[in-house]
């Protein structure tokens, strides 16, 4: 009985100590203070519980360096050819300084002479990526968060199978824990064919380790430094078929020019980390003719970087709209800067549109979604709720020329956790074609109004608070 009760102080007195070392821990790494008031509460109000869920999601990464400064900036070096004059770049004079922000955080050169092109649907989207895929003759460099082995993924391996047994060099990167349904050996049978494939941040048992938390969230396709693509659909089945919603609506775009030197370069940053190669050759910067107009910034983002560079670039975009914001997110979980930037704006006249889903596949994150709308409502921001299906489409239209797209949904997992990628395209036509996909997705969505939504069962309201409060965390 005796040791019973020795055991028992022991094992008390270290599980005090270790949350009293986290909390002094938690509070010496200067976070957002809502987030370190979180956690500190989590610590102490949820004894084991809370130490499991900091153990896999709070530990701050942002100090940690996976890949090396000088490593880091011999990469993106890569995607400023001599053949790049930003000098003559056509942009317009009013985002020169969001161009000179951007630059500086991530060494973002401004890429002229892009054709772009909107992919609204999986369907064209793969239609045209296995087109690309067969004109390929030097590289193809494919990048996905979710890579399943169902009816689209089995398509798309075996085009990168058909292409290394030609004698293309094939490289495919997928982040382990969104593509944990596929099976190792439907990797390994690309890797035996010539495919050089390797998961990002593998995961080996999930539940013990806080790297499951920090994830390549990036969709990134590069075709002989030619043609690249960029945006929302991962490859899975559900895409195209919609899975359980009646529709999966989603927006990929492709560009054709030399911002697709700006995807090269954040794809080999990636892969320098997952296989340990450093790829260097101008082979895969090639000199390009101008192929439209299009001037834009490939900008990345991740957990390990001193800025937040997608989120500073957003907040500074919104503080100088001048005309409207429109954004399509399938989840709205801002941080208090972008929320704050988008009220303001709209108080001042701006004209703020805001689409999210009706239904989504995240049930967490699209209650505390919804926790954010009254917020939105009372600084007159239109709230739209999409109805056919699930919008999963990354669109922000700023003003007239301005047009923003990639992985990075508005919450705070992408802007916090996730390693992600957005285009800044600055292009009055671009601008216009992406405003009208937006009007024509507002003509299948519902917008919502202050005297209506505040209806809603004072219950429903509570899940939604609950989720909010947490999402800070995840």
């Amino acid at each position: 009985m005796y040791w019973i009760n020795a055991v028992y102080w022991i094992v008390l007195t270290v599980y005090v100590v270790t949350i009293i070392s986290l909390v002094i821990l938690v509070i010496s790494e200067n976070r957002n203070p809502i987030k370190t008031m979180s956690w500190v509460l989590v610590l102490i109000l949820l004894p084991f519980i809370g130490l499991f869920f900091y153990y896999i999601f709070g530990e701050d990464n942002r100090k940690k360096r996976f890949i090396s400064k000088r490593m880091y900036k011999r990469l993106k070096n890569r995607a400023i050819p001599k053949t790049i004059s930003e000098e003559y770049a056509p942009l317009p004079e009013r985002y020169k300084e969001l161009a000179i922000l951007l630059k500086n955080l991530d060494q973002s050169p401004i890429l002229e002479g892009n054709e772009v092109r909107f992919l609204t649907s999986a369907r064209e989207k793969f239609q045209q990526l296995f087109e690309d895929i067969r004109s390929a003759r030097h590289h193809v460099h494919v990048q996905y968060y979710i890579f399943e082995d169902d009816e689209i993924g089995a398509r798309l391996s075996d085009a990168l199978i058909e292409k290394a047994r030609q004698g293309v060099e094939v490289r495919l990167m997928y982040d382990d824990v969104g593509s944990w349904k596929s099976k190792s050996s439907f990797f390994k049978r690309m890797k035996q064919a010539g495919v050089e494939a390797e998961p990002f941040l593998p995961v080996v048992f999930p539940i013990l380790t806080s790297r499951v938390n920090y994830r390549n969230h990036r969709k990134i396709v590069v075709i002989d430094g030619e043609v690249g693509y960029i945006g929302g659909m991962n490859v899975a089945d559900r895409y195209l078929t919609g899975g359980k919603f009646v529709k999966w609506h989603d927006l990929h775009v492709r560009i054709k020019g030399k911002g697709v030197q700006g995807l090269q370069s954040s794809f080999l940053l990636d892969w320098y980390y997952a296989h340990k190669t450093y790829i260097s050759s101008r082979a895969y910067f090639p000199p390009l003719p101008s192929f439209g107009n299009n001037p834009m910034q490939i900008v990345t983002s991740g957990p390990i970087g001193i800025y937040r560079n997608i989120v500073q670039g957003l907040f500074f975009a919104f503080m100088n709209a001048k005309k409207s914001i429109y954004i399509q997110t399938p989840y709205f979980i801002p941080s208090e800067s972008i929320l704050n930037a988008l009220q303001t704006a709209s108080l001042s006249g701006i004209d703020v549109r805001v689409v999210i889903p009706q239904e989504a596949d995240t049930r967490f994150a699209h209650l505390a979604t919804r926790s954010f709308v009254k917020e939105l409502l009372a600084c007159r921001i239109k709230v739209y709720f999409y109805q056919q299906g699930f919008i999963h489409s990354k669109l922000i239209a700023i003003d007239d020329s301005l047009t923003i797209v990639g992985s990075s949904n508005m919450d705070v997992r992408s802007f916090e956790h996730n390693f992600e990628v957005n285009a800044f395209i600055y292009d009055k036509e671009t601008c216009e074609e992406a405003k009208q996909i937006f009007s024509n997705d507002l003509k299948d969505s519902y917008q919502m109004f202050s005297e209506e939504w505040n209806k809603r069962r004072r219950k429903q309201r509570f899940k939604e608070s609950a989720c909010r409060l947490l999402a800070p965390l995840l």
